[in-house]
């Protein structure tokens, strides 16, 4: 059994290996072939191992369209990005992840209607699509976030676009590292966020590695993160004590606002 289980271990070691090759050099086919020969390998050694027989790969079942409505949609988006982020880039990960079907257009009037429902119903939903705030507290214009993140993920300051970048490259280099994926649209979508961090390709023509790229990303964060949040904190701070519910979600649109948030 112990030599099974070695020979195993190196054709799984190898067949990764050639999967992150055959990505780098956009050979979909053969990293297909080799993926699919990875999980028969995968599933022959957790039967080893657990002295059960193999199961049998469940085909992939296709979401049913409609099923998912745009707000739903945008939401796994920045789940999985973690931090504020535009309608294009939530477009782009929908798609890539999720098989999404939304469009940028599709989510301009998203967040007045999420206020709209909060202000007739508060805290009537589990989670609500909200606006970013500025360090004046008012919305963040095309910043998109979620109620249910605390307020010191939703405000922006100076570092904040450059943290929130790094975060979201992070998120999306991790998600195609854990689900090996080999499609195109997550691979392009890595490829615009790594030429704009430094040491996250290695200057081939291929995709870059996700692992590089969550590495590079996390360094230059190290040299941000303090500063950004300190910076949150104190605005979070001024959000809390001037701010009610609502404008604690989607923004105080005037410094009157706040002042009449303040006479509550």
């Amino acid at each position: 059994m112990s030599d099974r289980l070695d020979d195993l271990e190196r054709r799984i070691d190898e067949l990764r290996a050639g999967v992150r090759k055959a990505m780098r050099v956009r050979d979909g086919a053969t990293a297909r072939v080799l993926r699919a020969e990875l999980r028969s390998a995968e599933r022959a050694w957790d039967a080893l191992v657990s002295g059960r027989p193999p199961q049998a790969e469940e085909e992939p079942q296709a979401p049913k369209a409609g099923l998912v409505t745009v707000r739903e949609q945008v939401h796994q988006g920045l789940r999985l990005l973690g931090a504020a982020a535009q309608p294009r880039l939530i477009v782009a990960v929908s798609d890539a992840f999720f098989g999404g079907t939304i469009r940028s257009g599709q989510l301009t009037s998203l967040r007045r209607d999420e206020e709209r429902s909060f202000r007739s119903s508060p805290f009537g939903r589990p989670y609500y699509l909200c606006a970013a705030l500025t360090d004046r507290l008012s919305p963040a214009r095309g910043l998109l976030t979620l109620s249910t993140w605390p307020l010191e993920r939703r405000v922006v300051g100076p570092l904040s676009p450059r943290v929130d970048f790094l975060t979201c490259a992070i998120a999306t280099a991790t998600a195609i590292g854990e689900r090996d994926s080999d499609d195109e649209r997550a691979l392009r979508l890595l490829v615009r966020m790594a030429r704009n961090i430094p040491g996250a390709t290695d200057g081939t023509l291929g995709p870059p590695d996700p692992g590089r790229v969550a590495e590079a990303a996390r360094a230059e964060l190290l040299v941000h993160a303090d500063r950004d949040t300190r910076d949150r904190a104190e605005l979070a701070e001024r959000a809390t004590a001037q701010l009610g519910d609502a404008a604690r979600l989607f923004g105080a649109a005037t410094l009157s606002t706040i002042k009449k948030e303040n006479a509550k």
